[in-house]
């Protein structure tokens, strides 16, 4: 059942659910409505025999002498004087149904008005001999059922019926009334229940269509919000969220791979350019040397870009997620890095200087320590190549639970349109691919990936006394 049940639409389900809850409510409502029908109808037909009865137990109270009058037409009444009886209107398997003295046998146990404002009290059905009580009791005669009240007065005893049959058809009507009321209630609840569901899901309906068009590729934009503040609006907002987010890293996939293959293509070109030198110039040593230097760079270059773009699709999957290193550990990797740029070229006429001032060395990080020297690197080989003739600051330094990498340069600075795009993928401030300084786009973006996987950060901005600063924070764990 369950099973068929999750094969079923939400609409069908929440239909069904509506109808199982209305017909238990109204089963047990129907239930509790015959409940007290049948006891008021029952009730009505022993008041009503009683109210027969309590005419002539007056009568003959108050002239013991007389015979009563005669019942009136369809009044069921019998007396009964010195065994025999003296009035006589009930129907015949009635009268033989009840004890030939007395009012004794069994009853309802209902109290009941005597027609004097007496209630019967005596449960067990007996009279006490001096007509103070009513007795009542059903008895079924001639496939019918028949409430009868009986008084005794003296020595005579007083007997009146009411046929139930009449209470009886009431409660089959209010029954039929009560099934075809539930059916039909049960049938508006599943309809209301149906529309109601349609309605509320109809902007889900919209929205599946637009996502479909979306994912086909056959439309742009958005999925649509209906014009109700609720759950299903806020739902077509988050994924709204979502498919610019997918947008986006679309947009910067195709991005990527565009400038990539831009970037590959200039030092395929100039390898292949200098391998088919090479081939000319083979009987000229000097001049091969030349080209095998210059395809050297080239390669080297290659490799570098196709290290960096590795990089980035590591970090992009999440990659050295639980690596700490301690602060001294860092430190080391800052000193190596600091090595590292003054051996390069551009260092030959720029100073490179760094400062540590890092107290607790055990402290730990969420930094490898070879993504730690990555950032470095990539920040001062930025900073070298802008300083050229200057000097590279680099400060490491702890603060306020925070380890604060800082490399500062004194060149011309960071054009002011180009900072908010800095750590953007391929993000040059010279526009120029060819440029000598140029480089691949990708150092900051490395930097600012590394620092954000560690749950720091990393910007960019001029100093005022001139040149650039970069820092990157990374929290202690």
């Amino acid at each position: 059942m369950r099973r068929w049940l999750l094969r079923r639409s939400i609409r069908t389900r929440i239909t069904l659910g509506s109808v199982a809850v209305g017909l238990v409510v109204l089963s047990a409502a129907s239930v509790a409505l015959h409940h007290q029908v049948r006891t008021a109808t029952e009730d009505t037909d022993r008041s009503l025999a009683a109210s027969d009865l309590a005419p002539f137990v007056q009568d003959l109270r108050q002239n013991p002498d007389e015979l009563p009058d005669e019942p009136t037409r369809g009044v069921l009444v019998g007396i009964r004087a010195d065994g025999r009886w003296v009035v006589d209107t009930l129907p015949r398997g009635v009268r033989e149904a009840l004890p030939t003295a007395g009012t004794s046998g069994p009853t309802d146990g209902r109290p009941q008005d005597d027609g004097d404002g007496d209630r019967d009290r005596d449960r067990d059905g007996s009279g006490d001999g001096d007509g103070d009580r009513a007795a009542t009791r059903e008895v079924r005669a001639d496939s019918r059922t028949y409430v009868v009240a009986g008084q005794q007065v003296g020595d005579t005893v007083v007997w009146a019926a009411r046929d139930t049959r009449p209470g009886q058809e009431t409660i089959r009507r209010v029954d039929r009334s009560l099934v075809v009321g539930t059916l039909l209630a049960v049938a508006a609840f599943a309809g209301t229940a149906w529309v109601l569901t349609g309605l509320a899901l109809r902007p889900v309906a919209r929205m599946r269509r637009r996502a479909e068009d979306l994912g086909d590729g056959g439309a742009d934009g958005h999925l649509p919000v209906g014009p109700a503040e609720d759950e299903l609006a806020a739902l077509a907002r988050t994924l709204n969220r979502f498919v610019d987010r997918q947008h986006e890293n679309a947009a910067r996939e195709r991005r990527m791979v565009s400038d990539a293959a831009h970037e590959l293509r200039t030092p395929l070109a100039a390898l292949t350019a200098r391998l088919e030198l090479a081939h000319r110039h083979s009987g000229d040593a000097p001049a091969l040397e030349g080209d095998l230097t210059a395809a050297e760079r080239d390669a080297a270059r290659l490799s570098a870009l196709a290290a960096s773009l590795l990089e980035l699709s590591r970090l992009d999957d999440g990659g050295d997620e639980h690596v700490t290193s301690t602060a001294d550990e860092l430190v080391s990797e800052l000193m190596a890095s600091v090595d590292r740029a003054r051996a390069l070229p551009e260092a030959v006429t720029t100073e490179v200087d760094f400062v540590t001032a890092v107290p607790d060395g055990d402290a730990r990080y969420a930094i490898g320590r070879s993504a730690f020297a990555r950032v470095v690197d990539n920040l001062t080989a930025n900073a070298l190549a802008a300083a050229t003739g200057g000097s590279v600051q680099v400060d490491l330094a702890q603060r306020d639970d925070e380890l604060v990498l800082r490399v500062l340069d004194d060149g011309p600075g960071v054009p002011d349109a180009f900072l908010p795009h800095a750590f953007e993928r391929f993000a040059r401030a010279d526009a120029s691919r060819n440029s000598a300084l140029g480089g691949s786009g990708l150092g900051l973006a490395l930097v600012r990936g590394t620092a954000e996987r560690a749950g720091g950060s990393a910007t960019l901005r001029n100093r005022e006394t001139g040149g650039a600063a970069a820092e990157v924070r990374l929290p202690r764990r």
